[in-house]
Protein backbone atom coordinates (compact mmCIF):
# COMPACT_ATOMS: atom_id res chain seq x y z
CA UNK A 1 0.00 0.00 0.00
CA UNK A 2 1.30 3.45 -0.72
CA UNK A 3 0.48 6.71 -2.49
CA UNK A 4 -0.96 6.07 -6.31
CA UNK A 5 0.15 2.32 -5.70
CA UNK A 6 1.10 0.58 -8.82
CA UNK A 7 -0.32 1.13 -12.00
CA UNK A 8 -1.25 5.20 -11.30
CA UNK A 9 2.19 5.66 -10.57
CA UNK A 10 3.62 3.94 -13.61
CA UNK A 11 0.67 5.57 -16.01
CA UNK A 12 1.27 9.22 -14.09
CA UNK A 13 4.73 9.08 -14.99
CA UNK A 14 3.98 8.19 -18.59
CA UNK A 15 2.07 11.16 -19.13
CA UNK A 16 4.73 13.18 -16.98
CA UNK A 17 7.42 11.87 -19.79
CA UNK A 18 5.33 12.64 -22.83
CA UNK A 19 4.56 16.48 -21.12
CA UNK A 20 8.29 17.35 -20.09
CA UNK A 21 8.94 15.73 -23.94
CA UNK A 22 6.61 18.82 -25.40
CA UNK A 23 8.47 21.10 -23.10
CA UNK A 24 11.60 20.59 -24.17
CA UNK A 25 10.68 20.84 -27.82
CA UNK A 26 9.11 17.92 -29.15
CA UNK A 27 6.63 18.19 -31.77
CA UNK A 28 3.12 16.67 -30.38
CA UNK A 29 2.20 14.74 -33.35
CA UNK A 30 5.58 12.73 -32.74
CA UNK A 31 5.20 12.30 -28.98
CA UNK A 32 1.72 10.26 -29.65
CA UNK A 33 3.04 8.77 -32.86
CA UNK A 34 6.06 7.22 -30.73
CA UNK A 35 4.69 6.30 -28.55
CA UNK A 36 1.97 4.26 -30.12
CA UNK A 37 5.21 2.96 -32.42
CA UNK A 38 6.24 1.63 -28.83
CA UNK A 39 3.65 -0.49 -28.73
CA UNK A 40 1.48 1.96 -26.32
CA UNK A 41 -2.41 1.88 -26.61
CA UNK A 42 -2.38 5.81 -26.75
CA UNK A 43 -0.14 8.66 -26.53
CA UNK A 44 0.48 10.08 -23.51
CA UNK A 45 -1.13 13.89 -24.19
CA UNK A 46 -3.75 11.56 -25.26
CA UNK A 47 -3.99 9.80 -22.56
CA UNK A 48 -3.93 12.71 -20.47
CA UNK A 49 -7.39 14.23 -22.28
CA UNK A 50 -8.75 11.06 -21.13
CA UNK A 51 -7.78 11.06 -17.07
CA UNK A 52 -9.23 14.74 -17.45
CA UNK A 53 -6.50 17.15 -17.60
CA UNK A 54 -8.20 19.05 -13.80
CA UNK A 55 -7.65 15.88 -12.48
CA UNK A 56 -4.30 15.64 -13.04
CA UNK A 57 -3.96 19.50 -11.84
CA UNK A 58 -5.84 18.30 -8.57
CA UNK A 59 -3.30 15.11 -8.41
CA UNK A 60 -0.62 17.97 -8.73
CA UNK A 61 -1.85 20.26 -6.51
CA UNK A 62 -2.74 17.44 -3.60
CA UNK A 63 1.01 15.85 -4.13
CA UNK A 64 2.14 19.47 -3.48
CA UNK A 65 0.08 19.76 -0.33
CA UNK A 66 1.11 16.25 1.05
CA UNK A 67 4.57 15.74 0.16
CA UNK A 68 6.05 19.03 -0.72
CA UNK A 69 7.68 20.76 -3.92
CA UNK A 70 10.06 18.15 -4.63
CA UNK A 71 7.89 15.37 -4.81
CA UNK A 72 6.32 17.24 -7.86
CA UNK A 73 7.57 18.45 -11.63
CA UNK A 74 7.40 21.68 -11.46
CA UNK A 75 7.58 22.16 -15.56
CA UNK A 76 4.71 19.51 -15.74
CA UNK A 77 2.98 21.27 -13.24
CA UNK A 78 3.29 24.88 -14.98
CA UNK A 79 2.17 22.82 -18.86
CA UNK A 80 -0.83 21.44 -16.54
CA UNK A 81 -2.08 24.82 -14.56
CA UNK A 82 -1.86 26.76 -17.67
CA UNK A 83 -4.10 24.50 -19.93
CA UNK A 84 -6.45 24.53 -16.90
CA UNK A 85 -6.32 27.91 -15.53
CA UNK A 86 -5.63 30.14 -18.47
CA UNK A 87 -7.21 27.67 -21.06
CA UNK A 88 -10.11 26.22 -19.34
CA UNK A 89 -8.56 22.65 -21.65
CA UNK A 90 -9.86 20.34 -19.02
CA UNK A 91 -9.91 17.42 -21.51
CA UNK A 92 -11.73 15.14 -23.55
CA UNK A 93 -14.96 15.95 -21.16
CA UNK A 94 -15.05 19.53 -22.04
CA UNK A 95 -14.13 18.99 -25.68
CA UNK A 96 -10.58 20.41 -25.03
CA UNK A 97 -7.53 19.56 -24.00
CA UNK A 98 -4.10 18.54 -25.74
CA UNK A 99 -6.52 17.77 -28.27
CA UNK A 100 -9.19 19.64 -29.73
CA UNK A 101 -12.55 17.47 -29.96
CA UNK A 102 -15.03 18.73 -32.61
CA UNK A 103 -18.44 16.50 -32.59
CA UNK A 104 -18.67 15.18 -35.58
CA UNK A 105 -14.81 15.52 -36.77
CA UNK A 106 -11.95 13.93 -35.68
CA UNK A 107 -10.16 14.85 -33.03
CA UNK A 108 -7.36 17.38 -33.57
CA UNK A 109 -3.75 18.38 -31.36
CA UNK A 110 -4.80 21.78 -30.46
CA UNK A 111 -2.56 24.62 -32.21
CA UNK A 112 -2.04 26.51 -29.10
CA UNK A 113 0.31 23.50 -27.85
CA UNK A 114 3.51 25.47 -29.38
CA UNK A 115 2.90 28.40 -26.52
CA UNK A 116 3.29 25.82 -23.79
CA UNK A 117 7.09 24.64 -25.36
CA UNK A 118 8.34 28.50 -24.64
CA UNK A 119 11.25 27.58 -22.52
CA UNK A 120 12.26 24.87 -25.00
CA UNK A 121 15.97 25.17 -26.30
CA UNK A 122 15.93 25.00 -30.14
CA UNK A 123 15.38 22.66 -32.36
CA UNK A 124 15.35 19.26 -30.61
CA UNK A 125 16.89 15.95 -32.37
CA UNK A 126 13.97 13.82 -33.53
CA UNK A 127 15.15 10.43 -32.16
CA UNK A 128 12.51 7.69 -32.85
CA UNK A 129 14.31 4.93 -30.89
CA UNK A 130 15.26 7.43 -27.93
CA UNK A 131 11.93 8.90 -27.19
CA UNK A 132 10.53 5.09 -27.39
CA UNK A 133 12.95 4.33 -25.13
CA UNK A 134 12.14 7.18 -22.76
CA UNK A 135 8.34 7.01 -22.41
CA UNK A 136 8.91 2.99 -21.75
CA UNK A 137 11.51 3.59 -19.37
CA UNK A 138 9.67 5.50 -17.25
CA UNK A 139 7.17 3.52 -16.32
CA UNK A 140 9.74 0.70 -16.25
CA UNK A 141 12.10 2.17 -13.60
CA UNK A 142 8.37 3.30 -11.49
CA UNK A 143 7.91 -0.04 -11.81
CA UNK A 144 11.09 -1.48 -10.15
CA UNK A 145 10.56 1.12 -7.89
CA UNK A 146 7.23 -0.10 -6.33
CA UNK A 147 8.97 -3.61 -6.26
CA UNK A 148 11.70 -1.80 -4.18
CA UNK A 149 9.19 -0.53 -1.90
CA UNK A 150 6.80 -3.70 -1.32
CA UNK A 151 3.88 -2.58 -3.12
CA UNK A 152 4.24 -5.46 -5.46
CA UNK A 153 5.79 -8.26 -4.37
CA UNK A 154 6.06 -10.32 -7.41
CA UNK A 155 7.52 -9.06 -10.53
CA UNK A 156 5.08 -11.43 -12.48
CA UNK A 157 2.45 -9.53 -11.70
CA UNK A 158 3.74 -5.97 -11.73
CA UNK A 159 4.44 -7.22 -15.93
CA UNK A 160 0.85 -9.13 -16.27
CA UNK A 161 -0.65 -5.94 -14.73
CA UNK A 162 1.07 -3.67 -16.83
CA UNK A 163 0.11 -5.44 -20.01
CA UNK A 164 -3.09 -5.54 -19.23
CA UNK A 165 -4.16 -2.82 -16.54
CA UNK A 166 -2.72 0.03 -18.73
CA UNK A 167 -1.38 -1.26 -21.96
CA UNK A 168 2.22 -0.94 -21.75
CA UNK A 169 3.70 -2.60 -24.88
CA UNK A 170 3.35 -6.52 -24.70
CA UNK A 171 6.18 -7.07 -26.76
CA UNK A 172 8.44 -6.49 -23.74
CA UNK A 173 7.06 -9.01 -21.80
CA UNK A 174 5.99 -5.86 -19.73
CA UNK A 175 8.03 -3.07 -17.45
CA UNK A 176 10.42 -5.21 -15.08
CA UNK A 177 10.87 -8.08 -17.91
CA UNK A 178 11.53 -5.16 -20.27
CA UNK A 179 14.68 -4.07 -17.88
CA UNK A 180 15.52 -7.93 -17.18
CA UNK A 181 15.31 -8.19 -20.61
CA UNK A 182 18.02 -5.61 -21.39
CA UNK A 183 20.06 -6.65 -18.35
CA UNK A 184 19.96 -3.81 -15.63
CA UNK A 185 23.69 -2.14 -16.65
CA UNK A 186 22.15 -1.54 -20.42
CA UNK A 187 19.08 -0.44 -18.78
CA UNK A 188 20.78 2.19 -16.72
CA UNK A 189 22.94 3.79 -19.50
Amino acid sequence: DGRGFFANRCVLNYLLEGHLMLAEGYPPAFIENVARMAGMPVGPLALSDEVALDLIHRIITATRSALGSDAINPIQAEIIASLVENHQRFGRKNGKGFYDYTPGAPKRLWAGLKALQKNAQGTVRLDVEEAKFRLLATQALEAARTMDENIVLDAREADVGAILGFGFAPYTGGPLSMIDGMGVTIFNQ
